[in-house]
């Protein structure tokens, strides 16, 4: 299988944490594929006409899109039951947990696009304190309401730690940690494990 993309993008990097924590992780060949926001990667958009990173090329040549498609494909072709089990209210759980951390990896990566790569002179001051909102917003949840769940590796824990460590290596949020104590620990807990070291993105 081939996972386009680079390990600094959360979203693949969530994708291959998976893949290592399914014990697919040798299967997986990881091939850059730069994307920029104000250019189309051809070769990319050939597999998926959305043309953003990761794209997974099966072995039978079939492109799966996006990450949260990915990380469950892995799980199926693993039968690992762990990470994305078929109990209702257990799956649900961890597919919202999924959903909120991918939507913090989402505003983390505008955020960046908008203060590091926007003209100044084209930004929107107005757009970047609402994704702040958005970002303070996601941590304090995560914080208050996800402790329990975050003790645990399924695709929402692993989507976490994975948008948790882009905003640490970016600087998204400035003192992130101050305030949230829960939060910090899964972190440093999380980033022990060998899936995240192994992908661990240089700035």
């Amino acid at each position: 299988m081939k996972l386009y993309g680079s390990l600094m993008s959360p979203f693949v990097r969530m994708s291959m944490v998976t893949a290592m924590e399914c014990g697919l992780g040798p299967r997986v060949q990881l091939l850059p594929a730069p994307v920029k926001p104000d250019e189309v990667n051809k070769d990319l958009s050939k597999l998926s006409a959305i043309g953003k990173v990761p794209v997974l090329e099966t072995d039978h040549g079939h492109p799966i899109y996006d990450s949260r498609v990915i990380m469950e494909y892995f799980a199926h072709v693993a039968g690992n039951k762990h990470v994305l089990p078929d109990d209702g209210v257990k799956r649900f759980r961890i597919l919202t947990l999924l959903a909120l951390s991918q939507g913090m990896a989402d505003a983390s990566v505008a955020l960046r696009y908008e203060t590091a790569t926007r003209p100044e002179a084209s930004r929107w001051p107005a757009f970047t304190d609402r994704i702040r909102a958005r970002l303070a917003d996601c941590l304090d949840m995560l914080e208050s309401d996800w402790h329990a769940d975050l003790q645990d590796v399924t695709l929402g824990s692993i989507a976490t730690a994975a948008a948790l460590g882009y905003i640490e290596v970016r600087d998204i949020v400035p003192n992130w940690r101050k305030g949230h104590a829960n939060l910090s620990q899964f972190a440093d807990r999380f980033a022990k494990r060998e899936s995240m070291m192994n992908t661990a993105p240089k700035a």
